[in-house]
C-alpha cells in the first residue's frame, strides 16, 4: 500500500499537560517543597523556573548588531592593552593585532600602576606606533584624564577623518570609582560635539555598568546605571550643540559577561531592547553599540587554569547576546602581567567561538526560547526600574552622590558573597574541586616607577566626597 503521508512519531501519544508533569514531579519530591527545591532566584531576586511552556511565552526583542570593524566577522575582537611600558605596550598591541584581534583599548595611568604609563601625546604615539588608525580601531580608557586622551588621540588620527576612533569619555565611572566628580559632564561635551564634526564615525562616550558589575552589582542594577549614564551623555552632547541622533550615535553600552553564560546572554539582549527603546522615546532611530568585557570578579587566582572557562562562557554569552565588541581578559589577570601564552588565549578563545563554532552565523540563537525570552524581558524590567529610580534621584551623577546606590550595590554583593560562602553558587576551582596540584601559571611582574609620568593638569584623582565603588573579586576570601 503506498502512503506517501508522514510518520508522525507522536501520533499516539496523549498531548503532554503540565498538570502531569507536576504530578510526576510531586511524586519525586516525596514531600519537599517544590519552590525551594526546584525553582532558583538570580541576584536581583528573580525567579527562575525549572520548565517553561508556551504559556511562559514573550515576544522575542529584535536584535540587530551595528557594523563591525571587520566586516567579515560578527563581532570586533578587541583586546586590552595596559602594560606599564609604553613600548612594550606597543609590541603587545602589533602582536595582537597580527594575532587575530581587530581593535585594541588601551587603558592609561600615568602613574603605570593600573595602565600604560601615558602623561602626554609623544607617550600615545608610542604605544600606537605602526598602528593604522584608519583601519583598527583604538579605543581609549583613560578614566579622569579621558578629556586630554581624546585631543592626544585625534591628533595622531590627523588627516584620517573616516577613522572609528573609540574615544570611550566614561567619566561617571572614573567618578564612582574615586568617590568625586571633580567637573560637570558639560566640560567634556563640547570638546567630543567638536571631536564629531571631524571624526564622524568616532564613539565620544562609553556608557558602562561595568564598574557597577565589578563591585558586586546584579544584573539589573548594572544595566540601570548603564542606561542612565547613556541619557547622561546623550544629553550633555545634545546640550553642547550636536543633534540628538548624532548624540545617542556617539554613546556605546558597555557590560560585563561573566560565566553565568544564560544570565550575561539574556543581560545582553535586555540591554539591546533598552536603548533601543531609551532613543525611541527621545524620537531617535537607533541601532545601538554594545560592548562586553569579561568580567574580573569572577576571575581566580586558585587555579587560574581555570579561568579560560570562565573566559569562554563569557564570551560564549556576550557572542550569542548579540555584543558588537568583546574584550576578553586574559586568563591570568589576578596574578599579574599576562605573558605571550595568556595573551594569545585571550585572542584565541573568540577566535575558535567565532570561526570554528561559528556563533555568529545566527542573529539571534535565543529567539523562541520560552526561557530566555522570558529571562530576557525579566531582566529588561528590572533594569528599567532601575534606571527610573535613578532618573527620579535627578541622574546617574546624583545617584553616586547620595551614596544610595553604592550601599545598594554594596548589599548585592554582601548577599551573593554569602551565598558562595554556603556553596550556592560553588566556584569550580576555589570552593569545590580545588586542584592542589595545578601547575603554575607564568606571569609578568613589573615595578611600574621607572615607567611613571605626572599626571595631565587636573587629571589626577581627586580626594573622595562620596562613597567609592570597591571592585570585588569572589574568591578573593578563599585565597589567603
Amino acid at each position: 500500500m503506498a502512503d506517501d503521508a508522514p510518520l508522525s512519531l507522536v501520533a499516539a501519544f496523549p498531548p503532554a499537560q503540565r498538570a502531569d508533569w507536576l504530578a510526576l514531579v510531586e511524586k519525586t519530591l516525596a514531600g519537599a517543597d517544590f519552590d525551594t527545591t526546584l525553582t532558583s532566584r538570580t541576584a536581583d531576586g528573580l525567579i527562575v523556573q525549572p520548565l517553561y511552556t508556551a504559556d511562559d511565552a514573550t515576544p522575542s526583542p529584535a536584535q540587530r548588531r551595528a557594523a563591525s570593524a571587520d566586516p567579515t566577522r560578527p563581532w570586533d575582537l578587541r583586546t586590552l592593552i595596559d602594560h606599564p611600558d609604553p613600548v612594550r605596550a606597543n609590541a603587545d598591541a602589533l602582536a595582537d593585532l597580527t594575532g587575530g584581534a581587530a581593535s585594541v583599548v588601551v587603558k592609561l595611568d600615568p602613574s603605570g600602576v593600573q595602565g600604560v604609563a601615558v602623561g602626554g601625546q609623544d607617550d600615545l604615539a608610542r604605544v600606537l606606533d605602526g598602528v593604522l588608525l584608519d583601519l583598527a580601531p583604538v579605543a581609549l580608557d583613560a578614566g579622569l584624564m579621558g578629556g586630554p586622551a581624546a585631543a592626544w588621540l585625534a591628533a595622531l588620527a590627523k588627516g584620517a577623518p573616516a577613522a572609528p576612533l573609540a574615544f570611550n569619555l566614561d567619566p561617571l565611572s572614573a567618578y564612582a570609582l574615586v568617590g568625586a566628580a571633580p567637573m560637570a559632564l558639560s566640560e567634556s561635551a563640547a570638546q567630543m560635539a567638536s571631536l564629531a564634526q571631524t571624526y564622524p564615525k568616532a564613539t565620544l562616550y562609553l556608557a558602562s555598568g561595568v564598574v557597577v558589575h565589578e563591585a558586586g552589582g546584579a544584573a539589573a542594577q548594572e544595566l540601570g546605571f548603564a542606561l542612565a549614564a547613556a541619557l547622561a551623555y546623550a544629553k550633555a552632547l545634545a546640550a553642547a550643540g550636536l543633534a540628538l541622533p548624532s548624540a545617542f550615535q556617539g554613546v556605546a553600552l558597555s557590560l560585563a559577561a561573566d560565566a553565568d553564560y544564560f544570565l550575561t546572554l539574556a543581560k545582553f539582549r535586555a540591554a539591546r531592547h533598552l536603548m533601543t527603546r531609551l532613543a525611541e522615546a527621545c524620537d531617535v532611530a537607533l541601532t545601538p553599540r554594545i560592548e562586553a568585557r569579561s568580567s574580573r570578579r569572577m576571575l581566580a587566582k586558585l587555579d587560574p587554569w581555570v579561568n579560560l572557562l570562565r573566559l569562554a562562557s563569557a564570551a560564549f554569552g556576550a557572542a550569542l547576546g548579540g555584543a558588537d565588541v568583546i574584550q576578553l581578559d586574559a586568563f591570568t589577570q589576578p596574578l599579574g602581567h599576562p605573558s605571550s601564552l595568556a595573551r594569545r588565549q585571550a585572542r584565541n578563545i573568540q577566535l575558535v567561538l567565532m570561526e570554528e563554532s561559528e556563533l555568529g552565523r545566527v542573529a539571534d540563537p535565543a529567539a523562541g526560547s520560552w526561557f530566555l525570552d522570558r529571562l530576557t524581558d525579566q531582566i529588561a524590567r528590572a533594569a528599567w526600574t532601575q534606571f527610573q529610580i535613578i532618573e527620579g534621584e535627578g541622574g546617574a551623577l546624583a545617584a553616586l552622590a547620595s551614596g544610595r546606590l553604592a550601599a545598594e550595590v554594596a548589599d548585592a554583593r554582601n548577599r551573593l558573597a554569602a551565598d558562595i560562602a554556603a556553596g550556592k553558587p560553588p566556584l569550580i576551582g576555589v570552593t569545590k574541586y580545588l586542584n592542589a596540584d595545578v601547575s603554575a601559571v607564568e606571569v609578568e611582574t613589573v615595578d611600574p616607577a621607572p615607567f611613571a609620568k605626572p599626571y595631565p593638569q587636573g587629571s589626577a584623582p581627586p580626594p573622595a566626597a562620596f562613597t567609592p565603588f570597591r571592585p570585588w573579586r569572589a574568591a578573593e576570601p578563599f585565597e589567603v
